[in-house]
């Protein structure tokens, strides 16, 4: 029996159970198989066919959003008014056939939107550009879904075309620890009591991995999806902003029922007349968690009019790679003022996490 083979009968064996408690083991190990079932035919298409999917897009700027949605939402017009970029607009479906990249400058960020073509149900199969178009969005900081005014239920196609090819919207990977061992067994520690998945469970999922030895912390209550996820390693994690344009078409109260329909806090705006695109770019800043930092020149005045933009979290480290590729090798040590540290002029290295509004000097190795 061939690996399509096997897929269709855990589906089918899936399909047949009825989920509840006695049979909650059963449907967690059928789900362990047909995920590593999954991964495994994408291996062999990859390898069969020699390349790999998406469009060749250069990153730039300090975070890079892409624009997902159906054909025909408003992407195209969406990017020309944030980034004044010229994407071809029209009133008809699949007007975007490849990757159109626009900078959106805003509250001193350079913030890259990317416009991809509209996607549609089955994408994450291989329909029409889907699998280019989604693996775009696996290396994005943050994705915005734009929605039609009068077809919000398409919020459910672009999740589940997004989590089908691995991409977990608003979610943080599970904490939770796995060490190899070579003998012993899997042991599993708890620091929080487990109610959504057995220890039993866990111990079987991780075998269909191959992981007969082993030793697990685990940090956090999750479910066996989430122990998948973790274990398989091919997931993305990334925030996302829905937004639902053409609201110009429709009065307040359309709206507020709309809303009460949706999962996710929505952002209205409308692209064409222009209402609320200000408040949608405010929204994408604060989305994006940036901080600023002062850099001081060694033995200069501390540039307080231009800081330089970057994530919160970031290290000494990505900043020598924001500021110049060779930066990092010659990086001698930073001096660091400012909520990260404790005390003023403290000598930092390259894995010291700043926050907002440190001021940092670099020094460079003598001679560099």
């Amino acid at each position: 029996m061939g690996i399509p083979e096997k897929i269709q009968a855990i589906k089918d064996e899936m399909a047949k159970t009825q989920i509840n408690k006695a049979t909650e083991h059963h449907v967690g190990l059928l789900k362990a198989k047909l995920a590593k079932l999954k991964r495994e035919q994408e291996e062999l298409k990859s390898k069969s066919s020699g390349s790999s999917v998406g469009f060749d897009v250069k990153r730039t700027g300090d975070a890079t959003v892409v624009l997902l949605g159906l054909p025909s939402v408003g992407k195209s017009t969406l990017l020309n008014r944030l980034t004044g970029a010229k994407s071809a607009v029209a009133s008809f479906q699949f007007t975007t056939t490849t990757v159109v990249p626009g900078m959106m400058e805003h509250r001193g960020a350079k913030i890259q939107i990317l416009d991809l073509p509209g996607i549609i149900k089955g994408a994450s199969t291989g329909k029409g550009l889907g699998k280019r178009v989604l693996a775009v969005a696996k290396s994005a900081d943050l994705v915005l879904i734009l929605l039609d005014v009068f077809q919000p239920y398409h919020e459910d196609v672009i999740r589940t075309e997004l989590a089908n090819i691995g991409i977990r919207l608003d979610q943080k990977p599970p904490n939770i620890v796995i060490e190899k061992t070579s003998d012993g067994g899997i042991s599993v520690s708890q620091q929080i009591k487990m109610t959504k998945m057995s220890v039993g469970l866990m111990k079987d999922i991780l075998r269909v991995y191959g992981l007969n030895n082993a030793r697990v912390l685990v940090r956090e209550d999750i479910d066996s999806e989430q122990l998948i996820d973790f274990i398989s390693g091919s997931k993305t994690y990334v925030e996302s902003l829905m937004v639902v344009n053409k609201i110009d078409l429709v009065n307040q109260g359309f709206l507020n029922e709309l809303q009460s329909n949706l999962k996710a806090k929505i952002i209205p705006i409308s692209a064409d007349a222009d209402i609320n695109i200000n408040a949608l770019k405010d929204k994408i800043y604060e989305k994006l968690d940036f901080i600023r930092i002062y850099m001081r020149p060694k033995g200069g005045e501390t540039d307080y009019k231009e800081p330089l933009i970057t994530r919160n979290g970031s290290t000494l480290l990505e900043i020598c790679n924001k500021l110049h590729r060779d930066l990092k090798k010659e990086f001698r040590y930073g001096l660091v003022w400012g909520k990260s540290v404790k005390f003023g002029g403290q000598r930092v290295g390259l894995h010291h996490s700043l926050q907002d509004e440190d001021v940092l000097t670099i020094v460079k190795n003598r001679g560099a």
